[in-house]
């Protein structure tokens, strides 16, 4: 094949020319820009996909009440680090509520309130301290004044209080089970109190459990001073012995102790027993013997709730 140009004719192998139409055929066959791929979706393909997907008019707002300009987003925007922190300072926060002040009232018939606050110490030893308090309503009118003053034996009533620490201990392997101890003050009375007690609780059987105590206690009584007579201080040591069985299915318990004191000088026995009646409402009955020879009986019924 020869082609003719203005330098003179350029002869142009066969095999040259094969190739030339060649690559003139592949380009006539080259996939238009706009085309489709092949296996892709097809625009109304698209716009059919998207009409299934998007939200309909119908459905529920979960956004709505809340302004979404307000949300903190940066709270997402933490690591497992940042995130333990928040856990931990959840539960410091728990504890430090739980162990905060326990605040008690109680309406007394005459008209005044028994108060009890407690605070937790150490919860390694369960200690506790709070107080104990009696306060009375100040009459506003004479009425009041005399009326309480009749209902009191002429004298109206006074407010008072004590101050007091408990704490309670692990016993010592299988001779006992729990220690407690506890400390009181009244300094109106000027009285103070320092006890102990020792248990030891042995089940019986699957429902019948036996409770052994033994208790130690020391009161002190003190005496103002008063003008050329110096103040008195008298102390009072006391023990007690008791066992108790208890009856889980009916609810029923069944105690029987012995008390001796210096002041007494010889063991004061006693018997009682308490039933469960239904949820919060218990009746329990006691006898027993006094210093004086008599014989001392109870019965008494005691409804408690807490909430």
């Amino acid at each position: 094949m020869e082609f003719s140009t203005g330098l003179g004719r350029i002869r142009l192998p066969m095999a040259a020319a094969f190739i030339f139409g060649a690559m003139l055929t592949a380009q006539a066959q080259i996939i238009p820009p706009f085309s489709p791929a092949p296996g892709a979706t097809a625009p109304d393909d698209e716009e059919a996909e998207l009409a299934e997907t998007a939200p309909d008019v119908n459905d529920a707002d979960v956004l709505r009440g809340i302004d979404v300009d307000k949300l903190d987003w940066s709270q997402l925007a933490i690591d497992a680090g940042t995130l333990n922190d928040i856990i931990a300072a959840k539960k410091r926060a728990k504890a430090t509520a739980s162990n905060g002040l326990d605040w008690s009232t109680n309406a007394n018939a005459n008209g005044s309130s028994a108060v009890t606050v407690k605070q937790s110490v150490s919860p390694f030893w369960d200690t506790h301290i709070g107080a104990d308090m009696t306060v009375t309503k100040e009459p506003t009118t004479m009425s009041e004044l005399l009326a309480e003053k009749a209902a009191n034996g002429g004298n109206l009533p006074q407010s008072s209080g004590s101050a007091w620490a408990a704490a309670t201990a692990p016993g010592a392997g299988v001779v006992w089970d729990k220690t407690a101890v506890e400390a009181r003050v009244d300094p109106g009375t000027e009285q103070s109190k320092l006890a102990a007690s020792l248990t030891k609780s042995l089940p019986l059987s699957g429902d019948t459990s036996l409770t052994l105590q033994n208790g130690y206690s020391v009161n002190q009584q003190g005496t103002s001073a008063l003008p050329g007579v110096g103040g008195h201080i008298s102390r009072n040591y006391e023990t007690d012995q008791s066992a108790k069985v208890t009856l889980t299915d009916t609810g029923t318990s069944i105690t029987a102790g012995q008390t001796m004191s210096t002041n007494d000088d010889k063991w004061l026995r006693k018997v009682g027993a308490e039933q469960k009646l239904f949820d919060n409402v218990t009746v329990s009955g006691s006898v027993g013997e006094t210093s004086q020879g008599a014989v001392n009986k109870s019965l008494t019924a005691g409804f408690k709730k807490s909430w």
